[in-house]
């Protein structure tokens, strides 16, 4: 159970007190005046004003300086009333600045040397201004360190905070594109479908029941992957997800559903094709995906492409429609001019968070591209393979 502080400064404040009058009692045995009435009043005004220390360090220092002085000026014991001082002068130095503490300090140890002055034959004068200071030097050493502990503990806190909040942002992200991958793609798929369905059902019965057989295996491999993205989303990590998440494997499948929604598009593989690490697969998925979505969705009857391209270390992957491709085994590389939407920010966090490059535009001659460039190998950039030949 943690005590609040307010609690506890009242705690100390009360031993403190109870302290002082215990040692006081010793006055008269030391050579000083006995306490008193009075002596006991400036005691306990001396050393319980320490429970409010924190809230207001700089009135409760002058207060219990002040008390000191009235103390020393009644010719009682200085030690008695020496406690609230101190550690007035160390709660300054671990909340205020330095040059603050340091005049507190001067101020502490000019009322050590009244003390002594106070009291001429009782002890050496020299020791006491020694006394006076090497005790405000230690406090406010102990205090500065306890300033700096604080301010590291704060700072520490903060950290975490931020950190936490970037990592809730980037989980959201992730969230975000998953589920606009997901649900955009089949919804496109579905609506274009349903349309044709509605458009046919009476003039070609076969036709409708294919747009209507498409419509039942897109939305079932919807469910799908949404429920497999929740299964990766739990917390719990006891239950692994059901089925791995999508691939290049699966590219085919994913073409011919654009197909038959009534795209025109190929599927080119050039360079030997090999198993790549899930997460770079995933994001070549995803990418052809959004792509083929914002062709069915934007430019359904032009003509489209999609090769991937399998370099040593890097895997190219284009979608080009609306104009013929150029040239034998290498994929159109023109300069493209970038554009927005949700789909090309997830396009281009996926693919720099596994050391790609993602250029979205017009061609030059005519239609419209995607490239994805991919390393597949550590250590290595987008374009260094091809710079190095």
């Amino acid at each position: 159970m943690r005590i609040r502080p307010q609690l506890t400064d009242a705690a100390i404040a009360v031993a403190l007190t109870c302290a002082a009058l215990v040692v006081g009692r010793e006055s008269g045995q030391q050579g000083w005046r006995p306490l008193d009435g009075w002596g006991y009043a400036l005691v306990v005004l001396g050393e319980l004003p320490l429970a409010v220390r924190v809230r207001a360090p700089l009135a409760v220092l002058l207060w219990t300086h002040l008390v000191f002085a009235v103390f020393v000026a009644g010719g009682y014991w200085p030690v008695v009333d020496t406690f609230g001082p101190m550690l007035s002068l160390y709660t300054v130095a671990s909340v205020e600045r330095l040059r603050t503490a340091v005049a507190c300090a001067v101020l502490m140890a000019g009322c050590w040397c009244y003390a002594g002055a106070a009291a001429p034959g009782r002890g050496s004068m020299a020791s006491v201004v020694v006394q006076g200071l090497v005790f405000p030097l230690v406090l406010i050493r102990f205090g500065a360190i306890a300033r700096r502990s604080t301010e590291l503990a704060r700072r520490l806190r903060q950290e975490q905070a931020d950190r936490a909040r970037r990592e809730v942002v980037a989980e959201r992200g992730r969230i975000a594109r998953e589920l606009h991958d997901v649900v955009a793609h089949h919804m496109s798929v579905i609506s274009v479908q349903a349309g044709l369905a509605g458009f046919v059902f009476e003039s070609d019965p076969s036709t409708a029941r294919a747009a209507l057989s498409t419509i039942s295996g897109t939305s079932a491999e919807g469910l799908e992957e949404l429920r497999r993205m929740l299964q990766v989303l739990r917390e719990s990590g006891d239950e692994a997800p059901g089925a791995p998440m999508p691939g290049l494997d699966r590219v085919a499948e994913l073409v011919e559903r654009i197909r038959a929604a009534g795209v025109h598009v190929t599927l080119r593989t050039l360079g030997a094709a090999r198993p790549l690490p899930p997460g770079v697969e995933l994001c070549a998925y995803r990418v052809v995906q959004e792509a083929l979505t914002n062709v069915l969705k934007h430019a359904q009857g032009a003509r489209t492409e999609v090769q991937l391209l399998y370099k040593h270390h890097q895997l190219v992957v284009s979608v080009i429609n609306g104009a013929e491709r150029d040239g034998g085994q290498e994929v159109i590389q023109d300069r493209v001019r970038a554009g927005g939407g949700h789909g090309l920010i997830g396009m281009r966090e996926r693919a720099k968070l596994y050391g790609g490059s993602v250029s979205v535009g017009p061609r030059s001659g005519g239609g419209f591209a995607v490239n994805l460039t991919l390393p597949t190998s550590a250590g290595v950039a987008p374009g260094e393979e091809d710079a190095s030949g």
